[in-house]
């Protein structure tokens, strides 16, 4: 396994024991998506793509692996940290809305 690997899989467990310590959900990384394809978390509605680099880039690229990910019924996210860096979360600018409406009303 290459370093890159083994640091995308750290970050895939990094990210969820964070959803575990932020919303109290156990979570699994997606173990077959290399090979099948997918999302690297499913926690629906939402299909998650995770990546961890040394540097962020390609957002639109991994929006579109998050995006073919989903099933019909799912939202894509790409949550991504380059080193030493916090995690971001990227959305569709649709779901963002959707989510602040349900915020302020």
């Amino acid at each position: 396994m290459t370093n890159a690997k083994r640091k995308g899989n750290a970050g895939e467990v990094e990210f969820c024991k964070l959803i575990f310590e932020n919303l109290g959900i156990d979570v699994h990384r997606n173990l077959q998506q290399t090979r099948d394809g997918g999302a690297d978390i499913k926690l629906k509605p939402y299909s998650i793509e995770v990546k961890r680099r040394a540097a962020i880039g390609n957002i639109y690229d991994w929006m579109s692996q998050a995006t073919e990910g989903c099933d019909l019924s799912e939202r894509p996210i790409v949550v991504c940290r380059a080193d030493r860096k916090q995690w971001l979360a990227v959305m569709p600018i649709e779901e963002l809305f959707r989510l602040i409406r349900e915020e302020v009303k």
